[in-house]
């Protein structure tokens, strides 16, 4: 028995996107499609003999004036920057939100995706990438498709999948900025901490700097991947770079470049534990410019990263609806007293 014909095979024949198919034979409450375009989408539907779906045409018509957000951890202060640019763009919007978790549970990303949609959120912004778990984030690509299919739209932060627009904060790139500045400030040798092997911002982060070492022609020293990104991680895994000589085996200052401000506050900890001085003996850099990165003594160098602008642009891509567009933002490097200029 053949396969009943779906909403995706109808896009594919007509060759627009999962989200124009739908508002073009289920209507929307908030877009509508341009002639030639619903003219196709009719054409394939009719081809195929695809018959739309009453519940989907209901909740397209039907949506109320609140946009889901959904994030993996509401106590990231990272996240609640993102958080706060949703929240004005919505606002402005005249719409309010509903902020649903994750709280970095396996397979709950798609459980939150089907209970927004059931509250028939106008629109979705989704927070963060692939999780490396296959079964967990094939679940969320098709709780997100089929809230695309009844009607919906969603904007991705930090990803990107088919039928949806999303904002790319330019971490791999940053860093790589980054490790060319540290460059040109006189070092050579460098540590890197990293967190978990698997896809994300740490990730991105770890290999924008390591290409910059390398294009420049520095030396990574170490670049330790930690079981989780947090000050304690930070603090031990440093405390065992320094029991191993490897700080103070050769000359020259060497740098540490850990891939969040936690790691690089806990490692902090750890030279200061040994009696080694920042930045007089070893330099330290950050990434994402927490709150403390200038209140801890010495300052310490991290990206700024726009986190509050990624959070309006979503909303604006999460509304207009549009399909496969992609807004890049680059973050900024501050530096600051703990990677002063290598003289001598």
């Amino acid at each position: 028995m053949a396969r009943p014909v779906t909403l995706s095979d109808v896009a594919q024949e007509a060759g627009v996107s999962l989200a124009t198919a739908s508002r073009a034979l289920n209507g929307s409450a908030t877009r509508t499609v341009g002639p030639e375009l619903a003219r196709r989408v009719r054409a394939a539907a009719e081809k195929l003999r695809y018959a739309p779906d009453g519940v989907a045409q209901a909740m397209a018509r039907g949506r109320t004036s609140a946009i889901g957000l959904v994030v993996p951890d509401v106590s990231d202060p990272l996240l609640g920057a993102i958080t706060s640019g949703v929240s004005a763009a919505a606002d402005q919007a005249g719409l309010s939100v509903t902020l649903a978790s994750t709280r970095e549970v396996p397979g709950r990303e798609a459980s939150v995706i089907e209970a927004l949609a059931r509250q028939r959120v106008r629109a979705m912004v989704m927070v963060g990438g692939a999780t490396g778990r296959v079964d967990a984030d094939l679940a969320a690509m098709h709780a997100i498709e089929s809230y695309l299919v009844a009607g919906g739209s969603v904007a991705l932060i930090g990803s990107m999948m088919p039928g949806t627009s999303g904002v790319d904060v330019a971490d791999r790139r940053t860093a790589l900025r980054l490790g060319m500045e540290m460059h040109a400030l006189g070092y050579r040798r460098y540590v890197v901490l990293g967190g978990p092997d698997r896809p994300g911002r740490g990730a991105e982060r770890l290999a924008g700097f390591s290409e910059a070492v390398t294009m420049l022609g520095g030396e990574v020293l170490a670049a330790p991947h930690l079981p989780e990104v947090s000050r304690e991680a930070g603090q031990t895994a440093m405390a065992e770079l320094i029991d191993s000589g490897l700080l103070t085996g050769a000359p020259g200052r060497p740098l540490v470049f850990a891939v969040t401000d936690q790691l690089a506050f806990g490692a902090l900890a750890a030279l200061r534990a040994a009696g080694l001085s920042v930045p007089d003996d070893v330099a330290l850099a950050g990434f994402d410019d927490l709150p403390g990165a200038v209140d801890v003594t010495p300052s310490l160098t991290s990206v700024r990263l726009p986190l509050y602008e990624a959070g309006t642009e979503a909303v604006t891509l999460a509304l207009a609806g549009e399909a496969g567009r992609t807004v890049v933002l680059d973050g900024e490097v501050v530096l600051r007293e703990s990677t002063p200029p290598v003289t001598g």
